[in-house]
């Protein structure tokens, strides 16, 4: 069989054409896919990596301030933390102008490595005296944390404010010692 020239042509041309649309679905679509796909992938990782450099960077800050509160009074036993607390926030009251008519601690029950002791307190006093007590909370070296807090006005057009609020810590429990805790082996009576 002998082609013209134009029929040749044509037939280059059409050889061309599925060379270059084989090419494109087996070679370059894919390449750009991957492509495309790697440039998410760097983009994720990359604001991973700004996230876990934040993180490491914030450790060290946080190390410390960890370190300040264990040294300033996390206590090992729940009574110990109770009593922390309870004086500390009789101490901020008064030191504030603050007029304590309720507080007291709830033990919440729960099995972590920092079990949590919460305590509702509430009383009144004027503006400046409330946001001390705040700022003290806030700011104490002890491990407490305000989780609620409740304002209202006692009178209208009065400095005479009302508060509720809850606060939390926490205590470390000693870890047992792995030669203290009981042996899971099933013991094997000796006898024959």
């Amino acid at each position: 069989m002998v082609l013209s020239g134009r029929e040749r042509y044509i037939f280059i041309g059409v050889v061309i054409a599925l060379a270059a649309l084989v090419l494109d679905r087996l070679v370059l679509s894919p390449f750009l896919i991957g492509l495309s796909a790697m440039e998410t992938q760097r983009a994720s990782l990359s604001s991973q990596l700004i996230r876990d450099n934040a993180l490491v960077e914030s450790r060290g800050k946080l190390q410390s301030q960890w370190s300040e509160m264990v040294k300033a009074g996390m206590k090992s036993d729940p009574a110990g933390a109770e009593i922390q607390v309870l004086q500390s926030i009789r101490d901020w009251a008064r030191e504030s102008g603050i007029s304590l008519s309720l507080l007291k601690p709830d033990r919440l029950a729960g099995k972590s490595r920092l079990p949590e002791i919460s305590f509702q307190a509430s009383g009144t006093g004027n503006m400046n005296a409330v946001s001390q007590l705040l700022w003290r909370v806030q700011t104490a070296k002890i491990p407490i944390k305000l989780t609620e807090l409740q304002i209202g006005a006692r009178k209208e057009g009065v400095d005479d404010l009302s508060f509720q609020m809850r606060v939390s810590t926490v205590y470390a429990p000693p870890r047992p010692s792995p030669a203290s805790a009981p042996s899971s082996r099933p013991e094997t009576s000796g006898g024959s």
